[in-house]
Order: C-alpha cells, then sequence, then structure tokens
C-alpha cells in the first residue's frame, strides 16, 4: 500500500466515527413522569392597599385655642365621645348675650302687640287714622321678626358652644395627633386634629388586568354574579404571615382605569383583634379551582419565542412536544389544556438542558405532580 494512502484512510475514519455521534446522542439519567389527572387550586395573587370601613378626619367646626386634649394618640375612641376642648369662655358669652336679646325682642313684642290692639280699638272708635292703625300693625311685624332673628342667634350660639367639645362621630382607633394644649386651631388648619378609623372591618383594594376581568363575567355570567359567586379571598400580610380570616369580595369597579387598563376591586375582611391597620398593605390571594385536569411541574418544560415544550419518552429517547397550558398558574405547575394524554411518559426536571434525541435512562419515576 502506498504511504499516501494513509491520510486518507484517517480522515474516513475520523468521519465515520463523528457520524456515529450524531445518530446517537450521549444519554443520562432523568427524573420522569407519567402524566395523570388530578385536581388543582391555583391562586392569583395582587398587590392590595388596606383601609378601615370608615376613615373620619376630624377637623374643628370653631376658632379657639385648644385648652383640654380628652384621648391619647392610638386610643379606641366611641362615637360621641369628646375628643378635643376649644376654649369654652367667649362662646358661653356669646350665648349670653343671645339669651339676653331674646329676652329683650320678646318684651319688645310684648309691647308692640299692646300698642296695635289698643290702636286697632281706638281706630274703630275713629279715634286714630287708619295711618296711625297701620304703624302699629307694621311695628309688630317688625317685633316678631326681631325675636325670630334673636333666636337664631341664639341657636347658633349654642351650636357654637356645642362644636367647643369635639366629638368622635364614629366608632374607630384614633391616629397621632399633630397638635398640643394652648395650639390655636380653626376649621380652615391644613391638618386635622386627629384621624379616627372605623377598622372592625378592614378594606382591601386592587386590580386586575381587563383581561382577567373579562374572564369572571364569561365564568359567572355578569360582575354582579362575580361578586357574589367568587371564592372566598385570603390576605398575606407584610410580614408574610397569612392573616386568618378569609374575605369575600364586595364591590368591583364599573369602569376600566384608562391610563392602566385595570378593574378596581375590593376585598373586605373582619377585624376583631384590630391587627391589621388602615394605610397597610399586602397581598390579595384568589383561588380558582379546576378538576380533573392534566398538571405537569413548570420544571419540566421549557420556552422558545414564547411557545412552551415538554420533552415526551418516547422508545427510550427525548423528543419534543409543544403544548398548551393555562393562562393561570400558581408559579410551580402548569396545567395543560393540550400536547399531552394521560400515560405520557415525559422529562420531569431539566427539560432546559435536554436535547432532541437523548437517550433517556430513568432513574426514578414521578407518578404525578404535585
Amino acid at each position: 500500500m502506498k504511504a499516501s494512502t494513509y491520510p486518507l484512510l484517517l480522515c474516513l475514519l475520523f468521519l465515520s466515527a463523528c457520524n456515529g455521534d450524531r445518530q446517537n446522542v450521549s444519554g443520562g439519567d432523568y427524573r420522569t413522569l407519567t402524566v395523570q389527572t388530578s385536581d388543582l387550586t391555583l391562586t392569583s395573587n395582587y398587590a392590595a392597599a388596606l383601609r378601615g370601613r370608615q376613615t373620619v378626619e376630624i377637623r374643628p367646626q370653631v376658632s379657639g385655642v385648644i385648652t383640654d386634649i380628652c384621648i391619647d394618640e392610638g386610643d379606641a375612641v366611641k362615637k360621641g365621645q369628646v375628643l378635643f376642648v376649644i376654649d369654652q369662655v367667649p362662646y358661653r358669652a356669646a350665648l349670653d348675650v343671645a339669651v339676653a336679646n331674646v329676652k329683650s325682642a320678646e318684651a319688645k313684642l310684648r309691647t308692640a302687640q299692646l300698642t296695635a290692639d289698643s290702636k286697632e280699638e281706638l281706630f274703630k272708635e275713629h279715634v286714630v287714622s287708619d295711618f296711625d292703625r297701620q304703624m302699629a300693625v307694621n311695628e309688630l311685624l317688625e317685633a316678631q321678626a326681631a325675636l325670630a332673628q334673636a333666636k337664631a342667634e341664639e341657636t347658633k350660639a349654642r351650636s357654637d358652644l356645642s362644636y367647643t367639645e369635639v366629638k368622635s362621630p364614629v366608632n374607630g382607633v384614633a391616629s397621632m395627633i399633630p397638635y398640643r394644649v394652648g395650639a390655636l386651631v380653626s376649621s380652615s388648619i391644613s391638618e386635622p386634629l386627629v384621624t379616627v378609623t372605623d377598622d372592625s372591618e378592614i378594606y382591601a383594594y386592587f386590580s386586575m388586568a381587563e383581561n382577567q376581568m373579562l374572564d369572571l363575567i364569561q365564568q359567572y355570567g355578569s360582575l354582579s354574579d362575580a361578586r357574589s359567586k367568587m371564592p372566598a379571598v385570603s390576605l398575606v400580610m407584610s410580614n408574610g404571615a397569612t392573616y386568618g380570616h378569609e374575605g369575600r369580595i364586595n364591590a368591583i369597579s364599573g369602569t376600566i382605569d384608562e391610563s392602566t387598563g385595570a378593574v378596581g376591586f375590593r376585598a373586605v375582611f373582619d377585624n376583631p383583634a384590630h391587627l391589621l391597620r388602615n394605610g397597610g398593605n399586602g397581598t390579595i390571594g384568589i383561588p380558582v379551582s379546576r378538576e380533573d385536569c392534566i398538571v405537569i411541574p413548570q420544571a419540566a418544560t421549557y420556552e422558545i419565542q414564547n411557545k412552551i415544550f415538554v420533552y415526551k419518552v418516547v422508545d427510550g429517547k427525548a423528543q419534543s412536544a409543544q403544548i398548551q397550558v393555562y393562562k393561570y398558574n400558581d408559579g410551580n405547575n402548569y396545567i395543560v389544556e393540550s400536547g399531552l394524554k394521560v400515560g405520557d411518559t415525559i422529562i420531569a426536571e431539566g427539560a432546559g438542558l435536554v436535547r432532541e434525541g437523548t437517550v433517556v435512562k430513568t432513574s426514578e419515576s414521578v407518578e404525578s405532580a404535585k
């Protein structure tokens, strides 16, 4: 054999070895699962702002110096309880003047009445003219008006005096108090005396995308039906703990926010221990239950150009298959709507590292996705 033929033989052997590698991709041990159906409850989470059932900013209705603060910051208060006292001296004096004016007006009215009655009798006897009689009647009417005005001023004076005791209009919890005894306040102050929040129930406000709202309408038939038939919702507090009472959706906005394309929702939670506070934050969890569906772990999938794939095990080799999944998931699992059937075997973990045609040596089987 000629020496020049050896390089040619070596090249042919190398190419043959490379072709052999392409035909049979190196295999490995993979966890697999056999596709089955099961029930699954998915929870969709939404950031929520917490508000008390009723929050009232307490402002004075009269001007004056604060002479007494009757509560401490953060106290529980009752409806009608006195929270602040504003200097009452000028308002008591104004009431005394108003009462005196009423008595004076009553006396003038009685005098005017006597004069009018007298003029009427004298007119009948042709002692006075009709002009004199009519003047007496007018003075009587003027005295009646003066009395009505004096009584109105008395009513206002009593009202102003009552406003010197600033009372809570609701049951609730007081906020911090930015004012102290001696501070001059009026109805035009920029910051309220205190804010009282009724937190026996807490409202959680959150938003949902328009397409999710449309899904609810299609599922339940109408927004009103969705509000009444939606399942109980959960609340995860800002510390990561789940609140101990379930809530319910009790209000859905009838309009869509044009700037965000979102729809506002309100969930209500009982708050007997006053654990939740006005102004807090949390996460609302809305459960969606599906029965008799194919559930696989997300670790068993990979994505290419927003399409989701799995690797089926067919004749001992990995074979990619595109699947369609339910639009909502819990972050760990997918509900498969098409692309898999009961009995299929798929690679359960590390699908993104597997290549088409890889020989699969199963070391452990996973019967179902949890």
